[in-house]
């Protein structure tokens, strides 16, 4: 029997809004009488995080979109006035986010001599950090734990690039990536070379044409109200330093690719 003919719309949204976005795809193929009820507005927003308007409010790309399409698109939204972006990962349903540059505290950032801000085609903010020349680096940022997925082990990751023909004082010379949550350091700072040369095992290549450094990694059982602080620092005075290109900071859960 087919029960599209016998119960209401309401009923039939219900039902498929009790299994997964994956058995929802799979019944509006199927089944072309259910394809408007699955593709519904009703049947999606139930597989969003309970407080997802809250975390979507700054977002002003969002709103063009449908909640299937929202919920299955491979580009992030961008939120807090396009400095972050927010994307749930796929099959986990866990929650990421991105902080772009303009979202972190980057010391001398504002003058010109030391760092430039810029646009570049595969980053998805507007402007992205690059070095121009410092003696010494300091980058620190955080994140509210509530927003965060609950009961997940969570990776911080330095979104980077550098620019070879200007780099200066990073082969050989790591530096320290830090990150602690409520001011409490979980582990000794790790220390790092961005440098691609010097093999470092924390340091890889993303398929989206940027690299990430492995920063640290948490476990956020609750969330609650605490605050996970993470920073990028390179004190030593003895050399200059450029070349490198920040777009930002990305807390994904541990052991999902990009």
């Amino acid at each position: 029997m087919d029960f599209t003919k016998i119960l209401p719309e309401e009923c039939q949204s219900l039902i498929i809004s009790l299994t997964s976005p994956a058995d929802a795809c799979r019944s509006a193929m199927v089944s072309p009488s259910l394809r408007s009820v699955a593709d519904s507005d009703a049947v999606w927003e139930k597989f969003f995080p309970c407080d997802y308007n809250s975390i979507l409010s700054s977002s002003t790309s969002s709103l063009s979109l449908g909640k299937k399409d929202l919920y299955l698109s491979s580009h992030p939204v961008l939120i807090q006035n396009g400095t972050m972006s927010f994307q749930l990962e796929k099959g986990t349903r866990k929650r990421c986010y991105r902080l772009g540059a303009r979202a972190l505290t980057i010391i001398w950032g504002d003058s010109p001599d030391k760092w430039t801000w810029t646009s570049l085609p595969e980053s998805r903010f507007l402007e992205v950090a690059e070095l121009v020349q410092v003696w010494w680096i300091d980058v620190t940022g955080k994140i509210e734990t509530r927003i965060l997925s609950p009961n997940t082990n969570y990776a911080v990751y330095l979104v980077f690039k550098l620019r070879y023909q200007h780099i200066l004082g990073f082969r050989r010379r790591p530096v320290g990536l830090n990150v602690s949550v409520d001011g409490v350091t979980l582990r000794e700072e790790r220390r790092v070379s961005l440098y691609p040369g010097d093999e470092s095992r924390h340091v890889r290549d993303r398929e989206d044409g940027w690299m990430e450094a492995e920063m640290g990694e948490f476990w956020n059982e609750c969330g609650g109200d605490g605050i996970v602080e993470f920073s990028l620092k390179q004190i030593d005075t003895g050399y200059p330093k450029r070349g490198l290109i920040i777009e930002g900071i990305e807390i994904r859960s541990k052991n999902v690719g990009s």
